[in-house]
């Protein structure tokens, strides 16, 4: 035996006694901490959903499951944070639709949220709420659209963020209703729903479970629900169509992501994983509380869906002419 294939053994059964033999580090994973970054505010309809798909994840993956808020930049601070990561498995993302449109609506966006990340697990949708300022007289949606076509001015929509559902729901708004209104972005949902009603602002469109406590209590005006059938978290609610506005439909999925270059068989683990833990969050009724359908999809079903979803948005921005910022 030459002294280079001696070498060469020799070293092969070292790695294999210490466990670091070629695709160990995978047939292991997990054996650490996992980290879920969100990034929102906590509060949040993503930030309540990333956290009970965390704590599910925990005992389906063995090992613990933090959350970690990384709000700010319409979703892209922590977005940023994870994408810059090891593609091992540790640090992953868990956010809404608002993170496959960055590259639509900013000017300079730090990544390709198609072409920098590794689509793991689409895991649930929602129908969005539109509330609105106590202090506006109006019922309903259409006759929201007719005061906001007499006045535009008067009318102003928060947004949670640039890309988000609500920022898609409200354009769409718009254009069914044939008004120009102006859109204020804020740093998440909580701020924006304070402005709406204390009146600083008039309209908001985003996740039911955020916005309906709030409606319901009567401090803003819960007009529709953007869904064809009324949602059964409040059905004393209309549909957008029933409120005089139809063709107004939009739902918020959520979903999770790595860094780009992630292995199939820990993507495989994880959408696995996902799957079970949606699974048993419907049957405990958690799902429904905060007005979710989980969704099971492969991870190649998820990153088909998100392309699609965003060459459709992207045509709506276009359609309102809408600029990136």
């Amino acid at each position: 035996m030459s002294f280079r294939v001696f070498l060469g053994t020799a070293l092969a059964l070292a790695s294999f006694a210490l466990g670091t033999a070629p695709g160990s580090a995978e047939s292991d994973y997990p054996n650490r901490t996992i980290k879920i970054v969100v990034p929102f505010p906590p509060g949040g309809g993503v930030d309540t959903l990333g956290r009970l798909l965390a704590e599910k994840l925990q005992v389906k993956l063995g090992q613990p499951v933090i959350v970690e808020n990384r709000a700010g930049g319409s979703g892209t601070i922590g977005g940023g944070s994870v994408q810059q990561s090891s593609p091992d498995g540790y640090t992953l993302l868990f956010s809404s639709n608002t993170h496959s449109m960055t590259k639509l609506v900013m000017s300079k966006p730090p990544y390709d949220p198609l072409a920098d990340f590794t689509s793991i697990a689409r895991v649930g949708e929602a129908p969005l709420l539109t509330v609105m300022s106590p202090k506006m007289p109006q019922k309903t949606l259409g006759e929201v659209a007719k005061a906001a076509q007499e006045n535009p001015d008067q009318w102003t929509a928060g947004i949670p963020a640039l890309g988000s559902p609500s920022h898609i729901a409200t354009i769409s708004f718009m254009r069914l209703a044939k008004v120009n209104l102006t859109i204020s972005p804020y740093r998440g949902t909580a701020p924006a729903l304070t402005d709406v009603a204390g009146g600083h602002i008039q309209l908001l469109t985003d996740a039911i479970v955020v916005l309906l406590p709030m409606a319901r209590s009567g401090q803003v005006k819960g007009l529709a629900v953007t869904m064809p059938r009324r949602s059964s978290l409040a059905p004393e609610i209309p549909t957008a169509a029933e409120s005089g506005l139809p063709g107004l439909e939009v739902i918020s999925w959520y979903g999770l992501w790595g860094p780009k270059g992630m292995t199939n068989e820990i993507v495989t683990r994880l959408n696995a994983a996902s799957a079970d833990a949606m699974r048993e969050l419907a049957s405990a009724g958690k799902l429904g509380e905060l007005g979710v359908e989980p969704v099971f999809e492969t991870p190649e079903q998820f990153a088909r869906y998100m392309a699609a979803e965003v060459g459709r948005n992207g045509e709506l921005l276009k359609s309102v002419n809408f600029q990136p910022q």
